[in-house]
């Protein structure tokens, strides 16, 4: 699993700000680990900039993981907003 420095800097104002969504966030990837394309968070393929890209709801503010599947490798991409660009 690799973080992209915009995720981490996501992940780390969660957890100065909330803790409970970087528990989610956790939870979320411990799920995508165990299959990337179903489970938690309703899993979507995204499209257009984001194609290859899947997202799964933090919560319902718009938080959105956004994440990537290369080879055996999961790439958080981005942990906060709604598709940012």
């Amino acid at each position: 699993m690799k973080f992209k420095k915009e995720a981490q800097e996501d992940l780390d104002y969660f957890n100065q700000h909330n803790k409970k969504k970087v528990i989610k966030i956790f939870e979320l990837i411990e799920d995508i680990q165990s299959n990337p394309f179903r489970g938690k968070g309703k899993p979507e393929p995204l499209k257009h900039q984001w194609q290859g890209c899947w997202s799964r709801r933090i919560d319902d503010k718009g938080n959105r993981l956004i994440y990537k599947v290369e080879s055996d490798v999961i790439i958080i991409v981005s942990c906060r907003f709604h598709y940012k660009k």
